[in-house]
């Protein structure tokens, strides 16, 4: 097949004040792909660094830098980008994370490097830290489950899912209406539950891209009543997506422990003892567990009427007497 007639891939990079730490090496990740018929965007976010400097530094063609005249946001910098994506399939690489050199390779010989009407295609994903070390990674093993079982495998913490390690179909991406929520903390993961829903997915179980984590990132200052209320959601989009009723019913009661868990994780990085206990509270009323003498314990609705009642019945037929 000749260079010209494989698709086109956009890779996006929205960025803001990154030209001296993460940039250069997210953007020079993009430019050593293996798979070379690539156009890549760099959508500043109106920095006040010397970011242009280090994109002109690139000196590769294929770069387009757009540079707007005031700050329009995190997500509207990602609405951006998926609206100036010109390829058959779109990357959005944030500004700290990497690609490994044959990223986009691996995922288009899943395709046999055509445009086949598949929704998304995903790798195993790395952590690194702010040096570039790995803490860790999570191999994508969820090859071929249906879809809802890779959700099921998502909210039991069996799977993950993340921007930088997910290649989309661009026309189906913006036929869904692109990645967008509630208070865009699960935006990723609410739009791969609707293309994998809709159109399918592929899997690559290889690590091949890694997500730094640092103490800017965009989550870290995100209020607890706005990830609860997100992350719910999240859990009531997925099982309205299933279409098998008994499906749904797994999904929900899996959403009750992600919710928890994944909210409780970041609760209790809380430092003020008062804005902790608060977190926990609102996380309480999320996932229907009560927060109990220091601990959490599940205790929905149905388990406190089933209580009550059994209560009743001792107070009123001490010697077990029913009739």
């Amino acid at each position: 097949m000749l260079h010209q007639e494989k698709p086109l891939v956009t890779i996006a990079i929205p960025t803001y004040n990154r030209a001296g730490t993460y940039l250069k090496h997210t953007l020079r990740s993009a430019i050593d792909q293996s798979y070379e018929n690539l156009e890549i965007i760099v959508s500043d976010n109106c920095s006040t660094d010397h970011t242009e400097q280090v994109v002109n530094e690139s000196n590769d063609s294929r770069i387009r830098y757009e540079k707007h005249s005031q700050n329009i946001g995190h997500f509207n910098n990602f609405k951006f980008c998926i609206e100036q994506a010109r390829g058959d399939y779109f990357l959005l690489l944030q500004d700290d994370d990497l690609v490994d050199e044959d990223f986009v390779d691996a995922c288009m010989r899943t395709v046999n490097y055509s445009l086949v009407d598949i929704g998304v295609i995903r790798t195993g994903t790395r952590y690194i830290d702010p040096d570039g070390k790995c803490l860790g990674e999570w191999p994508n093993k969820v090859g071929g489950f249906s879809t809802e079982d890779f959700l099921l495998a998502y909210l039991s913490f069996k799977t993950g899912i993340y921007l930088c390690s997910t290649l989309w179909n661009t026309k189906r991406l913006k036929e869904m209406g692109g990645m967008h929520s509630k208070h865009n903390l699960f935006l990723d993961v609410m739009a791969v539950a609707k293309v994998s829903f809709r159109y399918g997915r592929n899997d690559i179980q290889e690590s091949k891209a890694s997500n730094r984590k640092h103490s800017n990132e965009l989550s870290g200052s995100v209020k607890m009543k706005e990830w609860c209320e997100e992350s719910t959601l999240l859990v009531e989009t997925i099982c309205q997506l299933a279409p098998e009723a008994h499906m749904a019913t797994k999904l929900r009661r899996a959403g009750r422990d992600f919710i928890f868990r994944h909210n409780f994780n970041l609760a209790k990085k809380e430092k003020d003892s008062a804005k902790r206990l608060k977190a926990f509270a609102l996380i309480s009323r999320s996932c229907g567990y009560l927060f109990f003498l220091g601990r959490f314990v599940k205790y929905t609705v149905l388990d406190r009427w089933k209580t009550v009642k059994r209560k009743i019945k001792q107070l009123m037929f001490p010697l077990g007497y029913q009739n």
